[in-house]
C-alpha cells in the first residue's frame, strides 16, 4: 500500500473556500475516481493549511486516479467556479509518498 500526504497552503483568507470546495465537490469526485482519503486535517496553530492522507494500491494506481480526477469536466468546472469569488484558493501543494513501517498498525476509524 502506498500513502500520500498532501499539504495545501492557501492564499490568505482562502481557507473557508477550500473547505467548501472539498466538502461540496472534491470529496465526491475523489470517491468517483478511486482516491481513498484516510484522514483530513487543518493546521492546529492557525496557518491556512490543510493536510490529508490518501491510500493507493501503488504509484501507478495513484497516478491513474489523479489523472482521471483532473480530466473530469465536473472537477474542471468546480475548480474554475471556485476561483470566481476571491481568486485562486491554493498557493502551493506539497506531496509526500509514504509506506507504513512494519512495527505499527494503527486502527483507522
Amino acid at each position: 500500500m502506498l500513502y500520500e500526504l498532501r499539504v495545501y497552503h492557501m492564499h490568505p483568507g482562502r481557507l473557508p473556500a477550500i473547505h467548501k470546495r472539498f466538502s461540496e465537490v472534491t470529496l465526491d469526485l475523489f470517491r468517483k475516481h478511486n482516491i481513498h482519503v484516510c484522514d483530513f486535517f487543518e493546521d492546529a496553530e492557525g496557518a491556512e493549511t490543510i493536510y490529508y492522507v490518501c491510500a493507493f494500491q501503488d504509484r501507478a494506481a495513484r497516478d491513474a486516479a489523479f489523472t482521471s480526477f483532473r480530466d473530469d469536466p465536473d472537477w474542471q468546472a468546480a475548480f474554475a467556479a471556485s476561483h470566481e469569488d476571491g481568486g485562486p484558493i491554493v498557493d502551493r501543494v506539497e506531496s509526500f509518498f509514504m509506506q507504513r513501517v512494519p512495527y505499527i498498525r494503527p486502527d483507522w476509524k
